[in-house]
């Protein structure tokens, strides 16, 4: 049987995304990505840093010109079936389907303004299908755009069951991981990790983020955390998560967040605040616990301890309740990782999902 070849078509040369990473390392049966070397996934600080500044800056300059697509024209002498659109749209006269997190990305500027351009191009016969991410996407995409809810469909991304052998030892290591410290609550899960290596002896702290001086000044009198700056994914995955018991990962901002996937592919139940799509990747009271976020939450004063002291606490509670369950926690830490391996997350519904939505959109 031919194998189908998929052209990837990207928005930027780089990418922080591992949704791209694991399509390219791990595709459908039948499946060929005629170009999946050229993904760059971003694993340097400074890279990070220009590549969100350049991404900034151009947004901020589309945003006087509203409305323009979000849509990029394929020119490679590839062949290919079909074009799969990574976050963007298709300017070309074939066949091709996207994957959207949320309804903003269709859009250059990252806002939602004049419609009719992006609806013209989505209402294309050559737009085969869009794949939202999650329930949360699908019902955001749809909010928008209602006419085309026959070409959306719900596909998980699909994250690869890790090997990796549990370090075991007496000690209770909590995690924290991200970029963007501040604005993925990263401030709010280290006074939690700090209170708690406070009150029991055999816990420590791990954070992995790109922690602002005068935080790591204030904490670093608690020797029990270890603050480890901007690391490889390599690294990541070889040394901190197979070494971690718990996640703390607020998580107010992401509409869908690689980390909780990650940290469940090894075993690791996660504590996080609700919203967006957080509820359809933890299940409550089963791979960890999602505290009910608050209304009009004001993300851009994250770093204002007081104002959030309810929602600290009440994640502070349930993080403490799985440092005092030895059987809970392990418990939850099989479900996390059956979720990944069997689940709507696994690379085997994915690809399913995938090889027959690539077979129908060229037929």
């Amino acid at each position: 049987m031919r194998k189908i070849k998929i052209y990837l078509q990207r928005p930027w040369k780089f990418s922080d995304s591992p949704y791209y990473q694991y399509l390219r390392e791990t595709p459908p049966k039948n499946v060929e990505y005629v170009n999946a070397d050229d993904f760059i996934l971003i694993q340097s600080k400074i890279k990070f840093k220009i590549n969100n500044f350049l991404k900034q800056k151009i947004k901020k300059t589309l945003r006087l010109l509203p409305g323009i697509p979000n849509a990029h024209l394929t020119r490679t002498k590839e062949k290919y079936d079909l074009i799969h659109c990574a976050h963007c749209l298709s300017l070309n006269n074939k066949p091709w389907i996207c994957d959207m997190e949320y309804a903003e990305q269709f859009f250059a500027s990252g806002r939602i303004k004049k419609k009719k351009f992006v609806f013209k191009i989505l209402n294309n016969k050559n737009c085969k299908k869009i794949l939202a991410w999650t329930k949360w996407s699908y019902n955001n995409i749809l909010k928008e755009f209602p006419e085309i809810k026959n070409k959306v469909e719900i596909v998980y991304p699909g994250i690869p069951k890790q090997k990796f052998k549990k370090v075991e030892t007496k000690k209770i290591n909590l995690l924290f991981s991200s970029r963007r410290f501040y604005f993925k609550g990263g401030l709010h899960a280290l006074e939690i990790i700090d209170r708690l290596t406070k009150r029991y002896k055999d816990v420590y702290g791990i954070i992995v983020s790109d922690v602002p001086e005068e935080i790591i000044r204030k904490y670093s009198i608690n020797n029990k955390i270890k603050f480890l700056g901007f690391i490889t994914k390599e690294r990541l995955f070889k040394e901190i998560y197979p070494n971690a018991d718990i996640f703390v990962y607020p998580s107010y901002t992401d509409t869908f967040g690689f980390q909780l996937t990650e940290a469940l592919s090894f075993g690791i139940p996660v504590i996080c605040v609700g919203g967006h799509s957080r509820k359809e990747i933890i299940e409550n009271g089963k791979t960890g616990y999602v505290i009910n976020e608050r209304e009009n939450l004001n993300i851009s004063s994250l770093e204002n301890l007081e104002d959030y002291k309810d929602i600290i606490k009440e994640t502070e509670k349930k993080v403490e309740l799985l440092i005092k369950n030895k059987k809970l926690r392990e418990k939850m830490s099989k479900n996390a990782f059956n979720e990944i391996k069997n689940g709507k997350f696994s690379i085997k519904e994915r690809n399913k999902k995938l090889e027959r939505i690539y077979n129908e959109a060229i037929k």
